[in-house]
């Protein structure tokens, strides 16, 4: 049975893991043999209510109720990553390393996608927003979530799409890993890891009944509320907790939207943003 979060993050703390996931290193050449595909159930985390104010600085009620959107980059956009494009001698000798082959371009645009939720979920005003103080159990849960967003637009291409999830996955994972070794803990490493991956296999679950058209209303919600913002899930949120526990379930439900609606070169080179927050909170949430 997968640890209680609450047990989870005591013992990281212990090892000195109470910090915050960074930007982190490029990851494109590495390559591990765990599928995401092979998900199994996990128990419920569970969730103690707090630091919820009574009456948010951000409308929330106002935010992410917006006509879903394509979330591609445009084509002159500076934010765009682009192949690099070799010519003569130099291009023969990167075919002949197999640079242009189908696993490594696969590699290299998993890897954006990567850098692409690291972006969204290491903004300070993801926390702001939602009202979350920053904690490695809270960035984890909102990376885990984002993964699920990408994750689960790309098994809509079929074979190729959950090929390259597969990429993204083993960079996500071996990123954890490293930031998990750097923060102290080597001797019982994979002990930890193995805790975290079952509570990342547990979400992926969950959100995916969540989502699912015969799922509940508010089980979108009470999902999001037991992964990222309770610690022990015995009570339900508060009427101002609720509140940001349903806008970011909006959040999630509009991401799902926008990613379908994202054509399938910008999923597979990365060149696509999530929803940006400034816009929302300027124009809508104040």
């Amino acid at each position: 049975m997968l640890p209680r979060w609450s047990r989870a993050i005591a013992n990281l703390s212990r090892a000195g893991l109470q910090s915050n996931l960074k930007n982190g290193n490029d990851c494109s050449n590495v390559v591990l043999h765990r599928s995401y595909a092979k998900v199994a159930p996990t128990a419920a985390a569970d969730s103690v209510q707090k630091g919820f104010p009574n009456q948010p600085s951000i409308n929330l009620n106002k935010m992410f109720w917006s006509k879903p959107c394509s979330l591609a980059l445009a084509t002159d956009s500076p934010l765009r990553v682009e192949e690099p494009k070799y010519e003569g001698i130099k291009h023969t000798i990167f075919k002949l390393l197999l640079f242009y082959s189908k696993q490594s371009q696969s590699i290299r645009g998993a890897n954006v996608v990567y850098k692409r939720i690291i972006s969204q979920v290491d903004k300070p005003l993801i926390y702001e927003v939602f009202n979350l103080e920053k904690t490695f159990k809270t960035t984890f849960s909102l990376l885990v979530l984002h993964m699920w967003l990408c994750l689960r637009r790309l098994k809509q291409e079929g074979k190729e799409g959950v090929e390259l999830g597969q990429y993204l996955y083993e960079i996500y994972n071996h990123d954890v890993e490293m930031r998990v070794s750097k923060a102290g803990v080597n001797l019982l490493l994979h002990r930890w890891m193995k805790d975290l991956e079952k509570i990342f296999y547990g979400n992926i679950v969950a959100y995916d009944s969540a989502i699912l058209p015969e799922a509940k209303q508010d089980e979108l919600s009470n999902v999001i509320w037991r992964n990222i913002f309770s610690d022990d899930g015995s009570s339900p949120p508060n009427d101002a907790a609720s509140q940001t526990v349903q806008a970011m379930a909006r959040y999630a439900r509009r991401e799902v939207s926008c990613l379908s609606l994202t054509d399938k070169e910008a999923m597979f080179s990365g060149n696509f943003t999530f929803t940006t927050l400034e816009t929302e909170r300027n124009s809508k949430g104040r």
